[in-house]
């Protein structure tokens, strides 16, 4: 694993002309993998969903990130928690799926907790030692960024800032966008190649010559802006295309005929355009597997129905086509040949070079810090 981390800073050290990507190993190897959830993933800002999914009190949903079981849910005061999916008896699990509570009761013995984590009621706890006071469930570092909820496993993080993506994504108004889908499924690929795959239009005309050539064709994909943790480029549309739909007032022509796409690091990925927004959250789970969970969101009532439920099929393709490569791609990464190659020009690939770069960052940072 060494030889892989001295790799990653060798090649994030390379002139901006001549990017690399790592070898296959920095995907397939376990022993880097739980090196990364240890470290940047741990310490990371991840997006679990959208804050409309739980727009009442006591709406809830449930999400396991790494090694820890979580409930989002809306408070009786509107605020939107993130709390510990463990009873503070035994551990038991309060909670799964997703749906409106007054309050969590322990299916094993019983304890009883408030939306706000407070524990509520204890049947026969008569001992000397006990206290309700120490016994409410863990609240997790929460953040609220243009409509998403992030959590941050390090209770001491601080909230993130970067003006810069936020000056990007103001035209459109991502924080008023409205949820119309939610779906979640396994992909047998590592967390990175997602990350990477979906920050690149060097395949979109290859992948998706069906689904997403016709309106968003490689050569038009341009480089936008990075930051230290994202990055973000344009897929463009042809001006042949008709609008796909008006948006907010304030976008100009280039904004309403562009999908605009960034990565928020270290597990985020989202396509912003006019009238619809797509996000889909990684989960890692192995160094060969990940939970992705992704959101379609529209404009107010720009889209009607009819082009919302095709909307939804589309992505479900273009998913369907990226999970296929990215799952036979895994495999392959595993062999003893599969070695760093050449990226290609900023506009398709720089945004790989931006991601491997904020990687090595990290990496050096805990290096630092040990």
């Amino acid at each position: 694993m060494g030889d892989l981390r001295t790799k990653l800073q060798e090649l994030a050290a390379l002139p901006a002309d001549r990017p690399m990507c790592m070898p296959g190993a920095f995907y397939t190897n376990q022993a880097q993998f739980e090196h990364e959830a240890a470290t940047v993933l741990h310490n990371g800002w991840h997006c679990l969903g959208r804050a409309d999914e739980i727009p009442e009190p006591g709406d809830f949903f449930t999400v396991k990130l790494l090694t820890e079981p979580l409930i989002v849910i809306r408070g009786d005061d509107g605020d939107v928690r993130v709390l510990a999916n463990v009873c503070r008896h035994r551990g038991m699990p309060l909670a799964e799926g997703r749906g409106n509570v007054k309050r969590f009761v322990c299916s094993y013995h019983a304890w009883t907790y408030g939306r706000d984590g407070a524990l509520l009621r204890a049947a026969r706890m008569e001992n000397a030692g006990f206290d309700t006071k120490n016994c409410r469930l863990h609240g997790h570092n929460v953040h609220l960024w243009n409509g998403f909820i992030y959590v941050n496993l390090d209770t001491y993080a601080a909230p993130f800032d970067h003006p810069d993506l936020d000056g990007l994504l103001a035209p459109y108004e991502t924080e008023k966008f409205r949820l119309v889908h939610v779906a979640e499924e396994n992909w047998l690929t590592n967390w990175k190649c997602l990350v990477e795959n979906f920050m690149e239009g060097y395949h979109l005309s290859v992948v998706h010559p069906q689904t997403l050539h016709g309106y968003t064709p490689t050569g038009l994909a341009r480089k936008l802006l990075a930051g230290y943790d994202f990055t973000s480029y344009a897929a463009n549309y042809p001006a042949t295309i008709p609008p796909r739909g008006k948006g907010a007032d304030g976008l100009n022509d280039d904004e309403r005929m562009r999908s605009t796409l960034f990565a928020k690091f270290p597990t985020q990925v989202a396509s912003q355009a006019a009238s619809l927004l797509v996000s889909l959250s990684i989960f890692p789970l192995s160094a060969g597997e990940i939970r992705v969970k992704w959101t379609m969101s529209v404009y107010g009532d720009d889209l009607e129905d009819e082009t919302i439920t095709a909307r939804i099929k589309l992505w479900e393709e273009v998913n369907r086509e990226d999970r296929e490569k990215l799952e036979r791609m895994q495999v392959a990464l595993g062999s003893e040949h599969a070695l760093e190659g050449p990226l290609a020009g900023d506009d398709y690939e720089g945004t790989i070079r931006d991601f491997q770069i904020w990687l090595a960052r990290q990496d050096s940072a805990i290096v630092a810090a040990q």
